[in-house]
């Protein structure tokens, strides 16, 4: 779908992932409305981000481009593409973590385009990208995949300032691995070396680029800035289904779905007061009836279940809350917590200053009322302008949060 609520970007024929990734200066432009001033731009010096997300052909998007701000809603109608777009985004910080290609795309099949043709060889695909702006600047990486007949990496590109960084290509489909040709900048301008065909090619960079040269060096700047922007990614749609029910206690750290939140909240309460506060303020805010405390006690059978303490010694199961009041709870719980108690996979070796957990939420405003999805923004909004969160969340009409100051709406449509 495209990006342009008032010209959709028209599709292209095919979806051949043979040829190389386009760079990012060939991406049409989406239009994306901005409801007020971005987070402060002080916060967010030095830190990679990802800044644009680019569909070349996905699913059931073609040549879309979608501008992400600190707080992003996609907003469109059943089937403009608001899940593949987060889907897209979550297979990048995937592999960008050095995921390998199976583990991250378990039906590749649906990624291709519809109509996408095969080439003379039977090869059908998709490709998608981003752009993370830091220190570097603005650094682009661009993917080929190859679907069928096979799952594998065609080509891959990494580029900034109008500089190809990393390039590679599969050269011969027999073996398998791409041709790979990084930035030298020395006596050889570039240097080539196969890499494997089923894992990312940038995560892998700093086991081979030995950084004796300033183009060695930038290349290794550039992905390290793109690999840290991707990291710490956590698409969470809590399912209130599975939060009702007493959970065993396990490793406090909470899994996309929120089924764990009672052994999530019986560690946030002891660990951090002064947030675990805040938490109960904002459930006070969305929940009805009194909200004195959210805690979680142990039952018989080694479980632990979660409660609201309404005061006056009355305790309210989660079992007996609405459907929306869960996922109001859940999602505040997520904004509220940061990458060590959420399932993510951190970059361990960046400090902690200089990183930013993102939150994909699909079906952001689902089962909510008025009230509980105007909070949540507005408690989306406070987090990010402080520049240690993203958000990316996806609605099917943002009329209501166009109003809300820093969000950046992004329109999709068929």
């Amino acid at each position: 779908m495209a990006a342009s609520p008032a010209s959709p970007a028209s599709p292209a024929s095919s979806a051949s992932p043979a040829s190389s990734p386009s760079p990012a200066s060939s991406a049409s432009s989406a239009s994306s409305a901005p409801a007020g001033p971005t987070a402060s731009a002080g916060a967010l010096i030095g830190r990679p981000r990802v800044t644009q997300l680019r569909l070349a052909a996905f699913a059931g998007h073609r040549r879309a481009v979608l501008r992400l701000g600190p707080l992003t809603v996609l907003a469109g109608p059943s089937g403009s593409g608001k899940t593949s777009a987060l889907s897209a985004y979550d297979a990048l910080a995937r592999l960008g973590g050095g995921a390998e290609l199976g583990a991250v795309f378990a039906d590749p099949g649906a990624c291709v385009p519809e109509r996408a043709r095969p080439d003379a060889q039977r090869r059908r695909g998709f490709r998608i990208g981003c752009t993370a702006d830091g220190a570097e600047g603005p650094v682009h990486l661009d993917v080929a995949v190859q679907a069928e007949p096979e799952l594998r990496i065609v080509g891959e590109r990494l580029t900034a300032d109008g500089v190809v960084l990393l390039e590679t290509a599969l050269r011969d489909p027999g073996r398998r691995a791409v041709q790979a040709a990084w930035h030298t900048a020395g006596s050889a301008p570039v240097t080539r070396a196969p890499l494997p065909d089923d894992r990312l090619g940038t995560p892998l960079l700093p086991l081979r680029v030995a950084g004796k040269t300033d183009g060695q060096r930038r290349v290794l700047a550039a992905a390290e800035q793109m690999v840290v922007a991707l990291r710490s990614v956590f698409a969470c749609d809590p399912l209130p289904g599975r939060m009702r029910e007493p959970v065993p206690t396990g490793s406090g750290r909470l899994l996309g779905g929120c089924d764990n939140l009672a052994d999530v909240l019986g560690r946030t309460r002891v660990e951090c007061g002064r947030r675990h506060a805040q938490f109960v303020a904002a459930v006070r805010t969305g929940c009805a009836g009194p909200v004195e405390d959210v805690l979680a006690e142990p039952v018989v059978g080694g479980v632990i279940r979660a409660l609201i303490d309404r005061g006056d010694g009355v305790r309210t199961g989660l079992g007996r809350l609405g459907y929306g009041e869960l996922r109001y709870l859940a999602l505040a719980l997520v904004l509220f917590t940061g990458p060590g108690v959420l399932e993510v996979d951190p970059a361990g070796e960046v400090p902690a200053a200089l990183q930013t957990l993102t939150v994909l939420a699909d079906g952001f405003d689902r089962g909510l009322d008025v009230r509980q999805r105007a909070e949540l923004l507005r408690l989306a909004a406070r987090m990010c302008e402080r520049g240690h969160i993203r958000f990316v969340g996806a609605v099917a009409d943002a009329s209501w949060a166009e109003r809300t100051q820093g969000v950046t709406v992004v329109h999709l449509g068929p």
